[in-house]
């Protein structure tokens, strides 16, 4: 049970590198296709030499991947809105000839509803 541990956690180490390598732009082709073929070759020893030679660099790649990831937009929690002030804003829209009527009544069923 424990050597089955021990490889699943390898094979996770040696993905979780691979993975690392190709997003590296800082390394070219020939330095991509030299880890990866040092990794078949002899991949326990291609493993810690990774993880010692560009550990540092392989932690801040993933922290600055994960901190892109959360000032995009999309990923932010969305405050909690009034939905009188919603509907209202809609209305100002509907009035100006911005959206139709269709469009206000999506906004005003989304606000009413909660769910944007």
């Amino acid at each position: 049970m424990i050597w089955i541990f021990i490889e699943i956690a390898y094979l996770f180490a040696i993905i979780w590198i691979i993975i690392d390598v190709f997003r590296d732009h800082s390394l070219g082709g020939w330095g991509k296709a030299g880890w990866l073929l040092f990794l078949i070759v002899v991949p326990v020893i291609a493993g810690l030499v990774y993880l010692i030679a560009r550990g540092q660099g392989m932690a801040e790649r993933s922290q600055s991947r994960r901190s892109a990831v959360y000032e995009d937009d999309d990923y932010r929690p969305r405050p909690a809105a009034n939905p009188t002030e919603e509907i209202a804003k809609a209305q100002e829209l509907l009035s100006s000839g911005v959206i139709t009527q269709g469009e206000f009544e999506a906004i005003k069923s989304k606000a009413l509803t909660g769910r944007y």
